[in-house]
């Protein structure tokens, strides 16, 4: 084996007629819906969980979970390194994809057992009476979630590159079915959210939530099972050293050069050193830029062998995408703030509407089905017809760019709050309780949001990063989506601390929303998101893409999984 090749299970060759391709594809596709139908349902009722079972307030429920989220996707981080550097990526699924199954058997223990919850009482009604978790339960509690969250960080860094490792990108056909890989990846997430919404809901608000929880365990077990079962069929790729270690290679070896002049001609400096210092051609060099022109005087050879003494061209040019890439993550991210805030609140507002559907009561979660069925529709249209029609009329592979994709879902989202404020306020205002349809607008613009800035984001992240570099872009995706939830829980914070006067408490530090001023809130997020958005364009605008997003040689349409 020799570090950067695939290969089969228990290391031997690869035979393209067994192993990955659309078959091997299909286990990733089956697990994703399987983990979704988990990991979708109980992002969004935990909430409910924490404040109704937990006794949690409003703002401490929601920041919980945003503080979750975040968590999550910052153990991504981990994973991807790991999985890059040390074992492959299969083996990572199944060495700590285990203690999600330990964290939700946890969380069912403790929600079965009265003595490891609260007593129960009606929050709004007897507010004296209801206990707050404390103690010993509260760290059984945080210690469940956050054993699961660290177990969902490594399998969801590890999941889409494994998938897409099944595609060899020489291969004309394969080619094709790569292209599509992450259009039908987030169609699963999809499937499995929208399978979710309605059994697992329904579970945890009717059947109990120890019942509820218990059957997530099982569920992420059987998805275990099938990673496993594939494979003999799975294409690896051997870790070939953490693209985080090269980076700082790049970064130091450049400091250390920092007062040497860049000779005229710099291809001569741009040679391959192999680990024992021996010197050969570079397999992959990666086209000369002529940003961040500093970085190439890590190039520069001064007579010593080894990666911190003298770095190859692509090592720097990796390390100058990376650099590039680092404006849009860091503005995308603040203009997804106002995504997870809605997203969080919209569930808190349905549970003080009218959820009744005819003699059936619906779960302020169950609603997010509207826009989760949006997804699945839009998703598959997008790709086998918009993207054609707008193909021919851009010149664009994508039929628009990553960037202006993206750019849509942000702007919904600034409409979604503006949106939310306005029916929370004619929520606390009505005389008659509000139906629960009123929120359809806003979950119809999380909706687009998902369809296209999440898609898009993820898309633009593993596009236009180096082919050694694909999987920590996976993590640098979930990372922003985390980042974004710590910024919201920031926010939320800020705001409470802000308009909280002598013994009144702030905007969302009431025992509900009915005491709560969540429509003024809604109006700060949107502002949030409106100057986020502004700064997003402007790093976009100057953004140049590594690769041409104009149309390629090939490829017009995608084959489906």
């Amino acid at each position: 084996m020799t570090a950067g090749s695939f290969v089969a299970w228990r290391g031997s060759s690869i035979n393209k007629e067994v192993h990955g391709g659309v078959r091997a594809a299909w286990f990733m596709y089956v697990v994703t819906v399987l983990m979704n139908t988990v990991i979708v349902p109980n992002m969004l009722n935990l909430v409910t969980y924490f404040h109704g079972t937990m006794h949690m307030g409003v703002s401490d429920s929601a920041t919980t979970v945003t503080n979750l989220v975040g968590t999550t996707c910052g153990f991504a981080l981990i994973g991807a390194f790991l999985s890059d550097s040390y074992i492959m990526r299969s083996t990572t699924i199944l060495l700590f994809g285990p203690l999600m199954f330990l964290g939700y058997g946890l969380l069912a223990l403790q929600a079965h057992l009265p003595s490891l919850h609260p007593a129960p009482c009606n929050v709004e009604a007897e507010l004296s009476s209801c206990k707050e978790v404390h103690g010993w339960n509260a760290t059984l509690l945080y210690a469940s979630l956050y054993i699961n969250a660290f177990g969902d960080g490594f399998v969801r860094s590890c999941m889409p590159s494994l998938g897409a490792d099944q595609f060899d990108h020489r291969d004309p056909i394969e080619s094709r079915q790569k292209s599509s890989f992450f259009n039908w990846y987030t169609f699963g997430i999809s499937l499995g959210g929208f399978i979710g919404l309605i059994f697992i809901v329904w579970l945890e608000n009717y059947k109990g939530w120890d019942i509820g929880l218990g059957v997530c365990a099982i569920l992420i077990l059987f998805g275990l099972l099938i990673v496993a079962a594939g494979l003999p069929f799975y294409r690896n790729q051997v870790p070939e050293g953490s693209p985080l270690t090269r980076i700082l290679q790049v970064l130091v070896v450049a400091f250390k050069n920092r007062n040497l002049e860049l000779p005229e001609k710099l291809e001569e400096a741009h040679e391959s050193i192999t680990e024992n210092g021996t010197r050969t051609q570079s397999v992959e060099v990666l086209s000369q830029t002529k940003s961040l022109k500093f970085l190439d005087k890590a190039c520069i050879d001064r007579g010593k062998d080894g990666d911190w003494a003298v770095c190859t061209a692509t090592k720097v040019e990796e390390t100058k995408i990376v650099l590039c890439v680092l404006p849009i993550f860091f503005s995308s991210m603040i203009a997804y703030v106002s995504n997870t805030i809605v997203f969080i609140f919209t569930v808190q507002q349905g549970g003080m509407t009218d959820t009744r559907l005819g003699k059936v009561n619906v779960s302020p979660a169950t609603l997010f089905i509207i826009p989760t069925t949006f997804q699945m529709i839009m998703l598959p249209v997008y790709d086998r017809f918009i993207v054609p029609f707008l193909r021919k009329r851009t010149g664009y592979v994508g039929g628009i760019t990553h960037l202006q994709r993206i750019a849509i879902g942000f702007a919904s989202m600034i409409l979604a709050s503006v949106i939310a404020a306005v029916v929370e306020k004619k929520r606390k205002d009505a005389v008659v309780q509000m139906s629960l349809f009123w929120l359809t607008p806003q979950f119809f613009l999380l909706g687009v949001s998902d369809v296209t800035s999440f898609t898009g984001l993820l898309e633009f992240f593993n596009s236009e990063a180096p082919r050694g570099m694909k999987s920590i872009a996976t993590a640098l995706f979930w990372c922003e989506i985390g980042l974004a939830s710590l910024m919201a829980t920031f926010l939320v914070d800020i705001v409470n601390r802000v308009t909280r006067h002598g013994h009144q408490g702030g905007w969302l530090e009431g025992t509900s929303l009915n005491n709560s001023h969540l429509d003024l809130f809604y109006w700060v997020v949107a502002v949030v998101g409106l100057l986020g958005f502004l700064n997003y364009l402007y790093w976009a605008k100057k953004y140049v893409y590594q690769h041409n997003p104009r149309m390629a040689e090939q490829s017009v349409d995608h084959d489906l999984p």
